[in-house]
This record gives structure tokens, sequence and C-alpha cells, in this order.
């Protein structure tokens, strides 16, 4: 990667978007809600019709979902926004799933603060705000009924807060690449291992939030596999924030959430799984030892608490899930599937559906 590359300021902005909203694909809808701060965007996915043809089932579903099945509510990750689910939207939907997706302050279509606000004075309490302003809103539009909160990176940290503090209940919860409720220390330090000019970059950028993926080439780098495209790339560049919290980063290097907390909030199914952990086999961030430790944490605390009874469900032992990779297992109550050929955003890499498909099994036991 040339010094050009590395130390480019093309890519950083400090101002608030200007540009009009980029157009939805047909069957997704954009609402914006009021919250104190200013309205923010929830993206919402119809389900099919009944009497329309719905995609070929795979060897994963086995049924379209009964007319109480619980929605599916996305929180993205640093940087995003709403956008970065729509292949999942529209994918689920297609298969009569009730689906949104929230963008928080400073993200997509929502409100903007200014660049200090934003970057020095939003914390993770303030974007959890934003989580629950459209999850509630969401619930209520589904008649009351429980959703499936499914998170990304920071976003997935945000979604155990919320669960953590009792502010919300959820059927289930599933973590995508998501920072580890026990701290995100680790990530940053394989960032730093994997980007040499991290530090002398953030300097000479002056603190940018985003001086780590100042470019496309560092995005893919951190991001996405070599598969996918630089086109691809580059709209996704386009389309990310231009400027990040830091105190949303540092609010979650450390310990951050208790465990038990979260799992007494979901309501799980009648075999035990309440948490699923999916994870990109390339990602360089959040790495396949991370991602096992934060299942493993979660079966320690669900064994412990069935053993306790503090929490109802059946305690059974992990066995393998066949499939593509056949790294795939379930058991205490987590189920933890890994993306092959998938980076950091799985969700938005060439290889999503099989990510969407492990998703969608999970969901049907549920």
């Amino acid at each position: 990667m040339s010094l050009f590359t590395n130390f480019t300021f093309k890519w950083l902005r400090w101002r608030r978007p200007t540009a009009p909203l980029q157009p939805l694909p047909d069957g997704i809808e954009r609402f914006f809600i009021d919250t104190p701060g200013g309205k923010i965007e929830v993206l919402h996915a119809h389900p099919q019709p009944p009497q329309q043809t719905p995609p070929p089932p795979t060897a994963t579903e086995t049924h379209r979902p009964h007319a109480n099945a619980p929605p599916l509510f996305f929180v993205h990750g640093g940087m995003g926004g709403a956008w970065v689910w729509l292949e999942y939207l529209r994918f689920f939907a297609a298969r009569g799933v009730p689906c949104y997706a929230v963008s928080l302050r400073g993200h997509g279509g929502s409100y903007y603060p200014s660049y200090l606000r934003m970057v020095y004075a939003t914390t993770k309490r303030m974007l959890a705000d934003d989580v629950l302003a459209g999850l509630r809103w969401a619930q209520e539009r589904e008649a009351g009924r429980e959703v499936v909160l499914v998170g990304h990176s920071s976003g997935g940290g945000l979604c155990q807060f919320v669960l953590s503090e009792g502010e919300a209940r959820v059927r289930a919860l599933v973590l995508v690449a998501a920072v580890p409720g026990f701290g995100s220390d680790r990530v940053y330090q394989n960032w730093m291992k994997l980007d040499p000019w991290f530090i002398p970059r953030m300097i000479f950028h002056l603190w940018h939030p985003n001086s780590p993926l100042s470019h496309p080439a560092m995005t893919r780098r951190a991001f996405f596999s070599d598969e996918q495209t630089d086109a691809y790339v580059e709209a996704f560049q386009d389309k990310a924030s231009p400027y990040e919290s830091f105190v949303w980063a540092l609010g979650m290097t450390k310990p951050f959430i208790n465990q038990q907390n979260v799992l007494s909030q979901t309501t799980g199914s009648g075999n035990g799984q309440r948490v699923m952990v999916l994870s990109g086999e390339l990602d360089k961030i959040m790495t396949l030892p991370i991602m096992e430790d934060l299942a493993h944490t979660y079966r320690t605390t669900y064994s412990k608490m069935v053993q306790q009874q503090q929490l109802q469900g059946e305690d059974a032992e992990v066995v393998p899930i066949l499939g593509e990779g056949d790294r795939d297992n379930t058991g205490h109550g987590v189920r933890y599937c890994l993306v092959p050929r998938a980076g950091h955003h799985l969700q938005n890499d060439v290889p999503w559906e099989i990510g969407a498909h492990r998703l969608l099994a999970f969901y049907e036991q549920l």
C-alpha cells in the first residue's frame, strides 16, 4: 500500500452529509422516528405475501414463519447504517420474515450531530437510547411481539449493553462479528497489527476517527475478503459515516456488560438456544479466537444459570452442526456459526448468503 494511500485526506470529512438519501430497493420502506436529539432512520422490509412464490428452499429451510413469528431487528456497527443490512433485509423478507434495521444518530439517514459533538461527546449510552427508540417503535408496529435482536460489530456491543441494563426483553440475541462484552482491547490490538501505520496516520489525520478507514484499500483490508469487488468496496466507502464516536469505542474496550443479565432478558426457545454468534472466517479484527471466546463465555454463563435454576432451558452438550465448513456447533444455549471466506462485514461480503442461511436456521428453531 503506497504512502499516498496510507496518508490521503481525500476520503475524510468533517461536516454533516448534505447529499439526498439514496433510493431503496423495492419492498423496503424508510421511516423516521422522533427522538429528543432528532429523527432517526428505520428501514422496514415488507414480508413477501404468501401467494407469491418464495425462493427455492435449502436444506436449512423447513417452513415459512407463522403469523406470530418474531421480527428481526438489526443494529449496525461503527461507520455503518441501516443500509449495511439491505442484503439480509431482502433475504428474510422474501422468506416471510418481518425485519427492521435502525440507523443510529450520525449514521445512515438519521440526524447528524456536529463533528465535535459526535466524536467526543456521543457515548454508548446515547447510542443505546437510539437502539431502544427503534426497537420499541418496531415492537409497537408488531403488536408487542418480542424481536430477535441482531447486532454487528460495535452494534452487537450495544445490543448486549441494552439487555444487560434490563431495558429490553427479546426472543433471542444474534451477535454478528460483535464486540464482546468482556471488552474489545484485543480487537484494537489486532487492528494495529494489521495496520502498522495506525497510530502515525491517526496523528497525521489530526485524530480523525475514520483515519484507519480513510481509503477503500484500507476498508477492504479491515472489513472484506479479497473476493469482494473494488466497485462494491468504493460504494461502501461512499455510504460510510463521515465521522464516528471515539467515546462509543472507548466505552467498550473493557468489560461493560453482565452476561447473566443479558441471558435473563432473552426468552429463548424450547431447546434452550438463546444466543447465536456468527463470525467471518477471514475476519482480521474480530478474529475467530475472540468470537469463540465470546460463545464460550455465554455458554459457561448459561450452564451456570440453568444449574442454579436462574434460567429455564435445556443445557445440552456442544455438538457439531453439519454444513459448509463443518465448524459450526451448538450447545449450552448458544449456537456458533462460521461464514467461510467472509471478512468482518460478513453480511456484505461475497458469501453473505451463507451467513443469512445460518441465521435463518437459528431463527427457525425459535
